[in-house]
């Protein structure tokens, strides 16, 4: 199987999350009176805004939470929303079809990581169902791991799309003509393509060869209460 020519010009798409539900990632961390809210979800940019007043008391009141946490998740969360939406209608170049994926996740006792490829102009994916296979597959029992592997996907196609649409903004003012347009298109919005390439140490084929097959496959670790008091008080003094 080859990877698409890098210098194939392909014409702008209007923004949208590269899934088949176009979901924003959304990610809160507030502290208040000595007590920390950490969530990580994600939410239709199309729900009238009326609803995240709404979840914010629901979620203040399910957590005993302060109060004064209503307005603090309430603002995050319009903020990343009306962050999302300022991309709507704007253009994005997709021409690299083939983006590396990432996973460096802990949660609760379950350690991952994993790297693998990603189709960006497959608008059919589902993370969730990735996800769902993915704990099947490695036997992962935690009922938390699979909202947080489609989460971290989703996160990172996000900022991938992002990315594209700086691209065609950098392409539409560099007002160089078509050729030197297609060739920005290709060499920008496929970087992430071209950076896979090297890093999985690709020539023209995605099929690995056997020798790194070891090299890349999930790593899974089930971590001790010990273990797992270390890396939190060493996330704590990180984030201090």
């Amino acid at each position: 199987m080859k990877l698409p020519a890098t210098s194939s010009f392909k014409a702008p798409v209007k923004f949208r999350m590269p899934t088949a539900d176009n979901l924003v990632p959304i990610r809160l961390d507030i502290e208040n009176e000595g007590q920390r809210y950490k969530d990580a979800f994600t939410w239709n940019p199309s729900d009238p805004d009326s609803e995240v007043v709404v979840f914010a008391k629901k979620t203040v009141r399910d957590l005993k939470l302060p109060p004064q946490f209503t307005t603090q998740i309430a603002q995050s969360i319009q903020s990343q929303l009306t962050e999302f939406r300022s991309y709507e209608g704007q253009d994005m170049y997709t021409a690299e079809k083939i983006v590396p994926i990432k996973l460096d996740l802990r949660v609760n006792h379950t350690l991952i990581r994993d790297q693998f490829l990603w189709d960006l102009n497959n608008y059919d994916s589902d993370p969730e169902e990735f996800a769902r296979t993915f704990c099947k597959d490695l036997a992962i029992d935690d009922p938390e791991v699979g909202p947080a592997v489609a989460f971290a996907i989703r996160e990172q196609l996000y900022e991938i799309a992002i990315q594209s649409v700086a691209s065609a903004r950098e392409i539409k003012i560099s007002k160089k003509g078509r050729r030197g347009a297609e060739h920005m298109s290709a060499s920008k919005a496929g970087g992430n393509a071209l950076d896979l390439m090297k890093l999985f140490r690709f020539n023209s084929s995605i099929v690995r060869k056997r020798k790194e097959w070891e090299v890349y496959e999930p790593f899974v670790d089930i971590l001790s209460n010990e273990e797992v008091d270390v890396l939190e008080a060493r996330e704590e003094r990180n984030t201090r």
